[in-house]
């Protein structure tokens, strides 16, 4: 849409405390919450350090299991700590590895996003539609993920993850985990001793009876661990695709780019692992929106033990946070462009596109790294790679840009396009 301006600096989104702070004590300083005491950082130099540090003396934040989040989440890999978090990432990180199987579940998964938008628009001119994708997107991620999950069950595992799905509507956060825990349990309860399947609920069985759950019971093991994974693969990635989409919406040129290398890659096949090792623009992309919009924008560490990050003596119980979005966009680090939408900076990679690659951190840095990052990242290339085949997108004109920041930064409005058929 001609004369349309987004705004990519969303500074405002930075915790109120600290915006008035920050230009007088640096990148990084202390700072007290109540009885709680935190270590805000914005510089790679922390970063590498918790990166390196590889004791489990840095865990996450105890008040992620208080509240409403501790609610949802549980006990499980996001947020537990010590052994029973490295019994939990031990068994599930090997279930999240790219192979043909999980290829196609995602391709399947993208080709219903693709017939639903084609019947729209046919309901409609025939020509292009005006669609809020977000809910699309959602379907296509839990799909995945459920699949991966729950294996034959996966149908009744998306209604897990649509009643799991932290929006505002769900404001009675006992009563959701409360029916959640049922759901999960009831799947669990036809499955035991009948199943031969390999999928990542039986891999979850096996590892609360082989003594996983620590502080947790083992039916609380079960259904905190897959809430967990239908989070982090559903939710993140979604969000994080649907921003993409509305990157490449309001960046033709790069929009044509990426299109014309899938075609040319792809030669109207669906893409295989092979194709997508060839398309490097599409992953420059997806590298780029990762960067702009990190789904998971505050990076969190809690010092279980007193422990040593560069030059500082961190205490015991001192939380710590990393403002994704101050290294993503940093000029002094990615260059005056920092703001806005450049893929070709990753020509290189990670390494050539700033001065420090411990400033890029969309899947969180060290021992505690997104086990699913290679999943999340084929998926979105995936997902554009069908969408930009079949095609076009613009921005609407009810689109309204809004990072707002809760668990997950994400689009407040939606994120409202225009398809055009090809």
């Amino acid at each position: 849409m001609e004369g349309f301006f987004i705004s990519y600096n969303f500074t405002c989104l930075v915790l109120l405390l600290a915006s008035p702070t920050i230009s007088s004590c640096g990148n990084r300083y202390m700072f007290k919450l109540g009885a709680l005491h935190f270590l805000y950082a914005t510089d790679p130099f922390m970063v590498k350090a918790i990166k390196l540090f590889r004791s489990l003396d840095l865990g996450k934040p105890a008040y992620l299991q208080e509240d409403s989040r501790g609610i949802l989440l549980g006990k499980g890999i996001i947020t537990a700590n010590g052994p029973a978090w490295s019994h939990q990432r031990k068994i599930l990180s090997p279930q999240l590895y790219m192979d043909k199987d999980t290829l196609n579940i995602i391709v399947e998964s993208g080709s219903t996003v693709i017939k639903s938008w084609e019947r729209i628009i046919e309901s409609k001119d025939g020509f292009d539609a005006d669609i809020m994708v977000d809910g699309y997107i959602r379907s296509f991620t839990s799909c995945v993920i459920s699949k991966l999950v729950f294996g034959h069950d996966h149908c009744r595992g998306v209604k897990v993850t649509e009643r799991y799905l932290p929006t505002k509507a769900n404001r009675n956060a006992w009563k959701l985990a409360k029916e959640i825990h049922s759901m999960i349990l009831d799947i669990v309860k036809d499955r035991r001793g009948s199943s031969t399947a390999k999928d990542i609920l039986q891999v979850i069985l096996e590892g609360s009876e082989k003594g996983g759950p620590g502080e947790s019971s083992a039916h609380e093991f079960i259904v905190d661990n897959c809430k967990d994974m239908l989070l982090a693969a559903s939710e993140g990635t979604a969000i994080s695709a649907t921003w993409g989409l509305m990157l490449l919406a309001s960046n033709p040129e790069w929009q044509a780019r990426a299109r014309s290398e899938v075609k040319q890659v792809c030669d109207g096949h669906l893409p295989d692992l092979a194709m997508l090792g060839k398309m490097k623009v599409l992953k420059m992309v997806v590298l780029e929106v990762l960067r702009l919009y990190p789904a998971v924008a505050v990076v969190s560490r809690r010092a279980l033990q007193d422990v040593k990050l560069c030059d500082m003596q961190v205490p015991k119980g001192v939380n710590m946070w990393i403002w994704a979005p101050a290294l993503h966009r940093d000029p002094d680090l990615w260059g005056p462009d920092a703001d806005k939408f450049n893929p070709g900076r990753f020509v290189d990679g990670v390494s050539g596109a700033c001065k420090s690659s411990h400033a890029y951190i969309p899947f969180g840095v060290g021992a505690r790294v997104c086990p699913g990052k290679k999943l999340g990242m084929i998926q979105m290339e995936v997902l554009f790679a069908m969408i930009l085949s079949n095609f076009n997108l613009s921005i609407s004109p009810s689109y309204r840009h809004s990072p707002t920041l809760g668990l997950l930064l994400e689009p407040e409005h939606g994120v409202h396009l225009v398809i055009q058929k090809i």
